[in-house]
């Protein structure tokens, strides 16, 4: 008897082992194609010349709230005051990070922005283990230092190149503490509400919370014309409602390290469409760090199936 107990237990641990490594291989899908759409919002914001930073966060927020509120409409799951609830910490460390980031790339060079925030991870890495009690393995810790010295390549070949400001380098750092917030309350949140409600309550915690910096301004009071207009909907589809609902629904699936470590792919994508789009140099020694991320990003991803959440080797 005690042998078919011992047999019955290893299957279901087998079981759920299965089931965790399933829900991460769809989970790093989802995320990374968020990590594109992120990458590409602050080289559309920087796009929206005629508008002030705080009045593109303004309009892109309310717009992207709606959307995401008519969407919970539509399938049924109205946003619920609970969500509200259990998302403000949220909605305001995203409303700090958007407003942020976009005057931090009207200042510096997209590169420069997206790769001082992306030392993220790091932050992260030093945290999960007291907040999740998840415990990345050594080879994850190595690749994320490996991944971070690469973002460090790409921030200090950068430092010269026509548009790069030492001030837009500050404010992108202050991003760190809000875009770690961020994730943080996501993947807390998920223990409470669902990934479309959790999306939805900060979508319009975080317009709420940037109005009254967008009024104050004084950057709202012009109509963005009818340019801009179709690149604040394309930013608030694409980078706004389709990034954020792929990224919260992926937290659930994965860990919250692995998640945050993935971001590191945002600067070398956010750098590569800033220059063909927008014309910003990018130096040999950028290119170099570059390279260095997408390494060290294949390693950890690819180990990924072979060890979840499990102790430091």
């Amino acid at each position: 008897m005690s042998a078919q107990c011992d047999i019955q237990t290893g299957s279901r641990i087998d079981f759920s082992l299965n089931i965790e490594r399933s829900n991460e291989k769809r989970g790093i899908p989802a995320a990374a194609l968020a990590m594109v759409g992120w990458a590409a919002s602050g080289v559309i914001a920087k796009g929206i010349t005629e508008l002030g930073p705080l009045a593109v966060v303004f309009w892109r927020m309310w717009v992207y709230a709606v959307i995401v509120l008519i969407f919970l409409k539509l399938r049924g799951t109205p946003l619920r005051k609970e969500s509200l609830r259990v998302s403000l910490r949220g909605g305001i460390s995203l409303g700090a990070d958007i407003m942020l980031f976009f005057t931090a790339i009207r200042l510096t060079t997209v590169a420069n922005a997206t790769v001082i925030g992306s030392c993220q991870p790091l932050v992260m890495l030093l945290i999960v283990g007291r907040i999740f009690g998840e415990r990345p393995k050594r080879h994850d810790w190595i690749l994320a230092v490996i991944a971070i010295a690469g973002v460090g390549i790409v921030m200090f070949g950068s430092t010269g190149v026509p548009g790069w400001s030492p001030r837009g380098d500050l404010l992108a750092v202050a991003t760190v503490l809000a875009w770690t917030g961020y994730f943080v309350f996501s993947k807390l949140s998920s223990q409470h509400i669902e990934s479309s409600q959790y999306t939805g309550a900060t979508a319009l915690i975080c317009a709420l919370f940037a109005t009254p910096f967008a009024v104050a301004s004084g950057q709202v009071f012009d109509m963005p014309s009818a340019n801009a207009w179709m690149w604040l909907l394309i930013l608030s589809v694409g980078p706004g409602f389709a990034s954020h609902m792929l990224m919260n629904w992926a937290l659930v699936q994965i860990p919250a390290w692995l998640g945050s470590t993935l971001t590191l792919a945002i600067p070398v994508t956010a750098t590569l469409m800033a220059w063909a789009f927008l014309g910003e140099q990018i130096a040999v020694l950028q290119l170099a760090g570059m390279a260095v991320v997408l390494f060290a990003l294949g390693g950890i991803v690819l180990g990924q199936p072979k060890s979840t959440k499990s102790d430091v080797d």
